[in-house]
């Protein structure tokens, strides 16, 4: 059943009548099968010359339907007999989007190794069909503004970014803030880099979009269906590691851009804490507030009760966010120079990959960015100038005095 009939039965259904139901009650009469004699001929004519007419063929007949809204269906179909199984299609596994992205590419010319598909395959989770279909268009359409006919794979990972996270915008930070916004982002990928193991980073970037001005994206690299504490102390670390390092690298400061920050870190403290059993507690919250559980008697908590259950929770909440604030100090104090490092390569070069963030961090070579200068101690030296200038600046609201270090 297509999207359009299947909303045409469900809505005039609702309505109590009209040609739509005449619709759904055919459906239904062709799903309980072909009982009575078919045919002018079969049902008179033979009838006429006193022949019994002849029964329905006995055909076996399997009816399969599809829709992406299956709460909109008639719970008339649904009954036992008619529609008997329901089978969720979720996303394709990772076999199934190497094999997605090697019949798209078949399609177009291309220089992509058996090697890279694999990594688009990993780097694209929850990609659909649709989707890998069109990041490989809009790949084909950066290689032809480009004067090529063949596509790269810097193509298609560039047509994946734009897809994700839309057109930068047309802007131009001044110095001493995009300093900050590249200080704010290279803590959340080095504390990504260094605790967050389940995930790999796919992006950094300082170009500013529609609701950001920057990011550090990352992925699974595998179908994982559970997680664990600690990864989700691992993705608490990563977003409290913003507010943690702009206070540290502006004498105590820091801006509002740590707000959705500490949103998410809030909201995942508060499902550890309340419901998944990775808190101080074992009860769960939400099992108390569905049977009324928590004033005198296990009645519904009134009044005075109930604000201290909420404020015992949001305590528990609060404490352990703070215990991961400190921890996540400690770490960036043992890194600073790895955060700089990242902030000036992220400043140089507006959007790296998560292969450039490893150069940095090991001195390799990325895509982009070579990490070899960041191990020279001369080279971090001059970055630190540089963030004192930027910082003396920030507080004066003035230029740096000195200029960027390009290595």
């Amino acid at each position: 059943m297509s999207r359009g009939q299947e909303g045409f039965v469900a809505n005039t259904a609702m309505a109590g009548g009209g040609g739509g139901m005449g619709t759904l009650q055919a459906l239904l009469t062709e799903l309980s099968g072909l009982k009575k004699p078919k045919g002018f001929f079969n049902r008179i004519v033979r009838r006429t010359l006193g022949l019994r007419p002849k029964n329905p063929p006995k055909y076996r007949i399997l009816v399969v339907m599809a829709t992406n809204l299956p709460e909109a269906l008639d719970e008339a179909l649904l009954r036992p007999g008619r529609i008997d199984r329901m089978y969720r299609v979720g996303y394709p596994s990772k076999p199934g989007r190497v094999r997605t992205y090697q019949g798209y590419l078949a399609k177009v010319s291309n220089s992509l190794t058996a090697e890279e598909i694999e990594k688009l395959a990993v780097i694209t989770p929850y990609a659909t069909g649709a989707i890998i279909k069109d990041t490989i268009n809009e790949a084909l359409i950066l290689a032809i503004r480009e004067g090529r006919t063949s596509i790269t794979f810097a193509d298609v990972i560039k047509a994946k970014q734009l897809k994700e996270l839309g057109p930068s915008e047309d802007v131009e930070y001044i110095e001493r803030e995009r300093h900050a916004v590249a200080v704010h982002e290279a803590c959340h990928g080095v504390m990504a880099y260094l605790v967050r193991h389940h995930m790999a980073i796919d992006l950094a970037t300082i170009e500013k979009g529609s609701n950001y001005l920057g990011m550090v994206a990352s992925i699974p690299p595998d179908d994982q269906f559970t997680r664990w504490r600690s990864e989700y102390e691992a993705d608490i670390l990563v977003s409290l590691a913003s507010l943690a390092g702009e206070r540290m690298f502006f004498q105590g400061d820091n801006s509002s851009g740590v707000s959705g920050d500490l949103e998410s870190a809030t909201t995942i403290a508060s499902f550890m804490e309340g419901h998944w059993g990775m808190g101080s507690t074992v009860s769960s919250h939400a099992s108390n507030r569905r049977f009324e559980v928590g004033a005198p008697g296990g009645g519904k908590p009134q009044g005075d009760d109930n604000k201290a259950v909420k404020g015992m929770l949001a305590d528990r909440i609060e404490g352990n966010l703070d215990g991961l604030l400190i921890k996540a100090e400690e770490i960036l104090v043992l890194n600073r120079a790895k955060v700089l490092s990242l902030a000036h390569a992220l400043e140089i070069h507006k959007t790296i990959s998560g292969d450039d963030v490893t150069a940095v961090m090991t001195g390799g070579v990325g895509p982009l960015v070579d990490g070899r200068p960041y191990q020279d101690s001369a080279k971090v030296e001059e970055i630190e100038r540089y963030h004192e200038a930027a910082l003396r600046a920030h507080q004066g609201h003035l230029r740096p005095d000195i200029s960027i270090p390009i290595f």
